[in-house]
């Protein structure tokens, strides 16, 4: 059931990720944002996997009831970056952890700061949901 292939063509960036709690794989844009919406807070947020792109993730924020979504991506020299307003100067941080940081202040280029991390084991899976069992805990 796992999709091998994939992992194995960016096993770094995808081990990075792994280390987050606020990371949840591949779960897709619905359940991303029924997780969130479960939270229901403004500046709730988690990492995904984009849908459309393989080896990018997404950054997903509430915001007023209605989900916005960042994109994640790595340079050729391994900073991450995050695809904010146009406009706004585009930050490269080292690691995604400093990355997640700087957003959690005002006037980074996104809906609203980071506020509430929606971590895998604070999050309730849905009955049909049968990624979960990938990203169990132990």
């Amino acid at each position: 059931a796992m999709k091998i292939s994939r992992r194995e063509s960016w096993p770094l960036e995808k081990a990075v990720m792994e280390k987050l709690q606020i990371y949840h794989g591949p779960i897709g844009k619905e359940e991303g944002e029924r997780r969130l919406g479960q939270d229901g807070r403004d500046g709730c947020y988690l990492v995904r996997d984009s849908d459309s792109v393989p080896g990018v993730f997404c950054l997903c924020v509430l915001c007023r009831g209605y989900v916005y979504t960042y994109r994640l991506h790595q340079d050729d020299a391994g900073s991450w970056a995050a695809e904010t307003t146009p406009g706004v100067q585009k930050r490269y941080f080292r690691q995604v952890k400093n990355l997640i940081a700087a957003f959690q202040k005002e006037g980074q280029g996104i809906a609203t700061p980071l506020l509430y991390p929606i971590t895998l084991l604070s999050t309730k899976p849905s009955p049909h949901d049968s990624s979960f069992c990938i990203f169990h805990p132990y």
